[in-house]
C-alpha cells in the first residue's frame, strides 16, 4: 500500500501542483484539432478548386480558339456598327470608311505577310500592274493621247535601261516604288479635287507671297523699269526668295520638312540615307546647295550614289528660280507639282541608269546630322540669303546675255548657209523641232503641236530653262488674248494640256551649260571625288533629262482637259470618229430642254449660232445606236434658225419604227426618240417623251408626231 501510495502520490501531487502542464496539453489539443479543421477546409477547398482549374487548364488549352470567338463576336458587332452607320447616313460616315478600309488593308497585308513570306512582293507587284492596266483601259478610251504618254514612260525607261552601265546589277525595288510614289503624287494632285485645290492654293499663295518683291525692286529700279524689263522683273525675285530660304533654314523649318521627305522614299524605296536626303533636298535648293546637307558624308559615297546626288539636282529646280518661273506667267500649282514628283522618279531613274554595285558605308547610317548655318539671328539668316544670290543672279544675267547671243549668230549662220541651197528660213529652233518632235509626240503633245514644243524641249537642253520658259509664256499669253493658232504657218499658241506637259518637261537644270555649275558645285565641296563627278556628270544629264521627260509623260497620261465645245465646234472639220465632237455633241443633245425642242439649258443656253452647231452634230455623229447622219433627219437651219424636218426622212423613219414594232421592241424605239432630240420646232414644241406603252399603239402615237412635225 505504501509503494502504491508512493507511487500515486507523486502524480497527484505533481499534477495538481502543475496547472501549466495541463495548459500546455489543452493548447496542444487545440493545434491538432485546428490542423484537422485546416485539413479539412483544405479538402474541402481543393474540391471545390478543380472546377475552376480544369475550366482554366481547358481555356489556356484552347487559347487560340477562345480568341477568334472573342474576335469574331467584336468583329461581328462592329461590321453590324459599320452597316448601320453607313445605311443612316453615308456622307457622315466617310471618314468612318476610309479608317476601316485602311485597318482592313493593314491588316490583310500583315497575314499575308505572315503566311507567304516573301511571295507577298510579287503578288503586291502583280495587283499593281492589273490595277494599273484596268485603270489605263478604262481612263484612255475617251481619249487616246494619254495612252500614248504612257507609252512614252515605257519607250524612256526601256531606253535608259538598255544605256545602263551595269543592267544585269539593276535593283528593281527603287525603280518601281520611285515610280510609283511619283505616279501616286501625280494623281493626287492632277485627278483629285482635294489635291488639285490644294496644290491649286498653294500656287496662289506663291504668287501672293512672291508679289511683294515689287515693294523692294521698285525701290530700289522705279515703277518703271520693273515693269516690262527682265532684269529688273524676275531676277529681283530671285534674290527675295532665297533671302526667304535662308530664314527657313535658320530656323530649321526646311531641314525638317527635308527629314520627313527622305524618310517617306528611303523606308519604301530602299535606298542609302545620304543620296535619298540630298534629292529631298533639290525639290527646295539649287544643285550645288542640296550636296552641303550631306557634306560630311560625301568623300565615302559610292559612285552609284554619288550619280543619284547628281541625277536630282539635274532633274529639279531650285525654289529661287522656281520664283522668277511663276513671274513669266508658268502656273505655279504645276512647277510645285513637277519638283515634287521629280524626286522620287530622279532616284528611281539614277538607280536604273547607274545601279549600285558597291557597299554603301552610309546605309547603315540611322540619324543624319544636317548642317545648320552660322547666323545669329534671322536678320543675320535673310541678309546672308540675299548676299548669296547675288552670284546666282550674275551667274542667270550672264549665261542668258551670252547663250542668247551666240544663238542669234548661230541663227544668222545657219540662214546665211540655208539660203545658199534654197531654205533661208533654217534656224537652230527649226533645227531642234524635228530632231525633238518624236520626244515631244511620245509626252502626249498632238502631231500638230509637237513640233513646237520639240523647239522648247532643245531651247531647254542646249541653251537653259529660262529661254524655254520665257518662249513658253509667250505662247500661253497668244493663246489667252485669242490670237489665230497659225498666222504665217507659225504656230502662234498651244492647247492648256501640251502647256501643262511642256512646263513639267521644262521643270529641270539639265542642260548642257549646267554641266560645268555642277562639275565646279560638287568639287569645291568634296575635292577628293572630282575625278568621280567629272566622270559620271554627263550621264547624270542626261538621266535628269529623261526624268523631266517621264515627268511629262505622267502629267500627259493624267490630265484630261475640259473641251471648249464651242470653239471646238467653229474650228472643227466634222469627224463622226473624233472622240471630242461626240462628247461635245452628247452635251449638245443633252442640254435641250425635255429633249424635245431646241431650247437649251447650261451653258449652251445664250451661245450664238448652237442650231448651227446642232445640225452639224445631227449630221455627222450617231448617238448610241441612232446614226443620225445615215437616217439624215435634218435639211438644216432655216428660217429664223429653227430646224426642219425631212419628209423623207421621217418616211424612212416610219419604216424603221414598224421594223421595230414587229419585232415588238418598244424600248429600242423609245431609245432612238429619246436620243433624236433634235426632231423638235419651235412652233409644234412637240415632245418625244417615251411612254411605257409597247406594241401598234406606241408606233402610231410617234408616227402621229412625226406627221405633224413635217407637215
Amino acid at each position: 500500500m505504501r509503494k502504491d501510495m508512493a507511487g500515486a502520490v507523486p502524480w497527484t501531487t505533481d499534477h495538481a501542483s502543475n496547472p501549466r502542464e495541463d495548459n500546455i496539453t489543452d493548447t496542444s489539443s487545440v493545434k491538432r484539432q485546428t490542423k484537422k479543421t485546416k485539413k479539412g477546409l483544405g479538402s474541402y477547398l481543393s474540391q471545390v478548386s478543380k472546377p475552376i482549374n480544369a475550366t482554366e487548364d481547358y481555356i489556356k488549352a484552347h487559347s487560340k480558339t477562345f480568341k477568334y470567338i472573342v474576335l469574331g463576336l467584336l468583329g461581328a458587332g462592329y461590321v453590324a456598327y459599320f452597316i448601320a452607320a453607313c445605311v443612316l447616313d453615308f456622307q457622315r460616315s466617310i471618314a468612318l470608311v476610309v479608317l476601316t478600309s485602311l485597318a482592313v488593308v493593314a491588316q490583310s497585308y500583315e497575314l499575308l505577310k505572315e503566311y507567304k513570306g516573301k511571295s507577298i512582293s510579287q503578288v503586291l507587284i502583280l495587283v499593281a500592274v492589273v490595277l494599273l492596266v484596268l485603270w489605263l483601259a478604262l481612263d484612255t478610251r475617251q481619249n487616246p493621247q494619254q495612252l500614248v504618254s504612257f507609252g512614252g514612260v515605257c519607250v524612256f525607261i526601256l531606253l535608259v535601261f538598255l544605256l545602263s552601265a551595269h543592267r544585269t546589277a539593276v535593283s528593281w525595288r527603287p525603280v518601281f516604288w520611285g515610280l510609283g510614289l511619283q505616279f501616286c503624287i501625280g494623281l493626287f494632285v492632277i485627278r483629285t479635287q482635294p489635291g488639285f485645290i490644294a496644290f491649286e492654293w498653294l500656287g496662289a499663295q506663291v504668287q501672293t507671297f512672291l508679289a511683294y518683291t515689287k515693294e523692294g525692286s521698285s525701290f530700289v529700279f522705279g515703277d518703271i523699269l520693273i515693269e516690262n524689263i527682265f532684269a529688273f522683273q524676275a531676277l529681283p525675285i530671285v534674290v527675295f526668295f532665297s533671302s526667304v530660304m535662308s530664314v527657313l533654314y535658320f530656323l530649321g523649318i526646311m531641314q525638317w520638312l527635308i527629314l520627313k521627305i527622305s524618310w517617306v522614299m528611303q523606308i519604301t524605296m530602299g535606298t542609302s540615307p545620304t543620296e535619298t536626303l540630298s534629292v529631298a533636298g533639290n525639290i527646295f535648293v539649287g544643285q550645288t546647295e542640296a550636296p552641303l546637307l550631306i557634306r560630311p558624308y560625301l568623300k565615302d559615297m559610292t559612285k552609284s550614289e554619288i550619280h543619284a546626288v547628281m541625277t536630282g539636282g539635274f532633274a529639279t529646280i531650285a525654289g529661287s528660280v522656281m520664283g522668277a518661273f511663276i513671274s513669266f506667267g508658268i502656273e505655279a500649282s504645276a512647277l510645285i507639282s513637277a519638283s515634287v514628283m521629280a524626286a522620287p522618279c530622279a532616284l528611281a531613274i539614277s538607280k536604273l541608269s547607274y545601279p549600285e554595285t558597291e557597299e554603301s558605308p552610309s546605309k547603315s547610317e540611322k540619324n543624319i546630322k544636317v548642317a545648320c548655318g552660322d547666323e545669329k539671328n534671322i536678320l543675320e539668316a535673310a541678309s546672308s540669303g540675299a548676299s548669296a544670290s547675288i552670284g546666282l543672279v550674275a551667274n542667270i544675267a550672264a549665261n542668258l546675255i551670252a547663250f542668247l547671243s551666240i544663238l542669234g549668230f548661230i541663227n544668222a549662220a545657219l540662214r546665211w548657209l540655208g539660203g545658199m541651197v534654197g531654205y533661208p528660213e533654217i534656224t537652230f529652233q527649226m533645227i531642234c523641232s524635228y530632231v525633238f518632235m518624236p520626244v515631244a509626240f511620245m509626252m502626249g503633245v498632238p502631231y500638230d503641236e509637237s513640233f513646237t514644243v520639240a523647239e522648247l524641249i532643245g531651247t531647254k537642253l542646249f541653251l537653259n530653262e529660262f529661254a524655254a520658259y520665257e518662249k513658253l509664256s509667250v505662247l500661253k499669253n497668244n493663246r489667252l488674248n485669242g490670237l489665230d493658232k497659225i498666222v504665217g504657218g507659225v504656230t502662234q499658241w498651244i492647247s492648256k494640256r501640251s502647256e501643262l506637259i511642256t512646263t513639267y518637261s521644262l521643270c529641270g537644270f539639265a542642260n548642257f551649260s549646267s554641266l560645268g555649275i555642277m562639275i565646279g558645285g560638287l568639287s569645291s565641296i568634296c575635292p577628293s571625288r572630282r575625278g568621280d563627278v567629272s566622270s559620271l556628270v554627263m550621264r547624270a544629264m542626261l538621266t535628269g533629262t529623261c526624268v523631266s521627260l517621264i515627268n511629262a509623260c505622267i502629267a500627259g497620261l493624267l490630265t484630261v482637259p475640259p473641251l471648249d465645245c464651242v470653239n471646238l465646234f467653229k474650228t472643227t472639220a466634222f469627224n463622226a470618229t473624233d472622240v471630242n465632237v461626240q462628247t461635245c455633241c452628247q452635251e449638245l443633245f443633252e442640254s435641250t430642254i425635255n429633249n424635245g425642242t431646241i431650247s437649251f439649258i447650261g451653258s449652251w443656253s445664250n451661245v450664238a449660232n448652237v442650231t448651227v452647231f446642232l445640225s452639224k452634230c445631227c449630221q455627222c455623229c450617231g448617238i448610241s445606236n441612232i446614226s443620225l447622219c445615215e437616217v439624215a433627219l435634218l435639211r438644216g437651219p432655216v428660217g429664223d434658225g429653227a430646224l426642219n424636218f425631212d419628209d423623207a426622212a421621217a418616211s424612212r423613219l416610219k419604216d424603221g419604227i414598224q421594223a421595230v414594232n414587229d419585232l415588238h421592241s418598244a424600248s429600242f424605239v423609245s431609245t432612238a426618240l429619246s436620243e433624236v432630240h433634235c426632231l423638235g420646232h419651235d412652233a409644234a414644241k412637240v415632245l418625244f417623251t417615251p411612254a411605257a406603252t409597247v406594241g401598234q399603239a406606241f408606233a402610231e402615237q410617234q408616227w402621229g408626231h412625226l406627221d405633224l412635225l413635217s407637215n
